[in-house]
């Protein structure tokens, strides 16, 4: 990384090993994920240029820890006494956007980061208006992405409310539900709490799950690294597997419901998340188990009819070469040619829900999503 500053954890509470931002006002660390589970270091990120590069190399990780993260790092680089700008309020909003376009081109995929720059530029183009110096945009902005911290924790929280609320009414017939998760959705893929982590925190914390399995998600690990560490952390039952083993455990029976996140929502539902959840979702039809996808509405991309207007970012070949997500030693033959893409879609038809903050999106007569009627509804309440 660009000379990043490599902060050690000290002796602090346990609970701050899951946080994957830290931040107070001029001052922002993001974990280090890549070290996980054994190593936790947190980097300092002075501005944006240190983001991009943090999110691109996947230090942070999880699309509303991006979002966050992104925008969080550009506060940190105009709220500094040595951040010299003379120019014009509208010179200071043209800065501020230029910065964030930048900033988006990290990590394609995940719209949370679109999304974020879309509401930041608006509102310093807004507060370019009537500012008096560039001072006051800055100010607009470093407050914007700080509410945006908050409410992303106060988002993750509601959506583990309403999805054990609903799976709970789904499967009244069993006591106990096992679920199974892929990647990392939890409190260090976001700012805090998690998305379809955070369900599975809410169904333990209200009695009724009996087994949490995460998928090990190669190749960068993320769930035998991230998912395994959080569950673990908390003393939720769970137990690791290899991806290629989630068709056997459907099959026997050990699982009643998935729950995966997204990077992104089509408006018809189709959805694009980290590679292997569509098989994960093909398998769960098969067998009869439920397959739910949680994620904020600021996953939700209207513009797209489909998931094949997705863009796939596509990742090093070194993350299937080498051990250790590209990290360790060479495992596979030098010449063989590699086919990495970071994520896939899973049809909407797959799909028996998406668990947002603001309650689940069903299916109009069990067979297509209305996303944009259930996002103006929202908006309108």
């Amino acid at each position: 990384m660009r000379n990043m500053k490599m902060v050690e954890k000290e002796e602090e509470e346990e609970e701050s090993c899951l946080q994957s931002i830290r931040y107070q006002r001029g001052s922002l660390h993001l974990l280090d994920q890549r070290k996980l589970p054994l190593n936790t270091i947190y980097l300092d990120i002075p501005d944006a240029a240190h983001a991009w590069e943090a999110i691109r190399e996947m230090v942070v990780r999880g699309a509303p820890a991006i979002a966050i993260a992104a925008a969080l790092s550009l506060a940190v680089q105009v709220s500094k006494p040595d951040h010299q700008f003379t120019g014009t309020p509208h010179e200071a909003a043209s800065f501020l956007i230029s910065k964030l376009d930048y900033l988006v081109s990290s990590r394609p995929t995940a719209v949370n980061l679109s999304d974020a720059a879309t509401k930041l530029t608006d509102i310093v183009i807004n507060s370019a208006a009537t500012a008096t110096d560039a001072h006051q945009v800055f100010q607009a902005y470093i407050e914007a992405a700080e509410i945006m911290l908050e409410e992303d924790v106060a988002s993750n929280k509601a959506i583990g409310t309403y999805g054990s609320s609903f799976i709970l009414n789904h499967r009244k017939d069993i006591n106990k539900l096992s679920v199974l998760t892929h990647c990392n959705t939890g409190s260090l893929a976001t700012a805090g709490y998690g998305t379809a982590l955070g369900v599975i925190r809410a169904l333990y914390a209200d009695g009724v799950l009996e087994r949490a399995y995460c998928t090990e998600t190669r190749p960068f690990n993320q769930g035998s690294r991230l998912t395994a560490f959080e569950l673990v952390h908390d003393k939720i039952p769970a137990t690791l597997i290899a991806d290629s083993a989630a068709a056997a455990l459907m099959k026997a029976g050990r699982v009643h419901v998935v729950i995966v996140g997204a990077d992104r929502v089509a408006a018809n539902g189709d959805t694009a998340n980290k590679i292997g959840t569509y098989s994960l979702a093909l398998s769960a039809k098969h067998h009869g188990v439920l397959f739910f996808v949680a994620a904020p509405l600021t996953s939700i991309d209207l513009s797209l009819s489909s998931g094949e207007e997705i863009v796939i970012e596509e990742r090093s070949a070194k993350e299937l070469l080498n051990t250790r997500g590209g990290l360790g030693e060479q495992v596979a033959a030098s010449g063989i040619s590699v086919w990495n893409p970071a994520f896939d879609v899973t049809p909407a038809n797959l799909i028996d829900g998406i668990i947002t903050e603001k309650g689940v999106i069903t299916k109009v007569g069990n067979e297509v999503f209305d996303i944009k009627g259930f996002v103006q509804k929202t908006m309108s309440n």
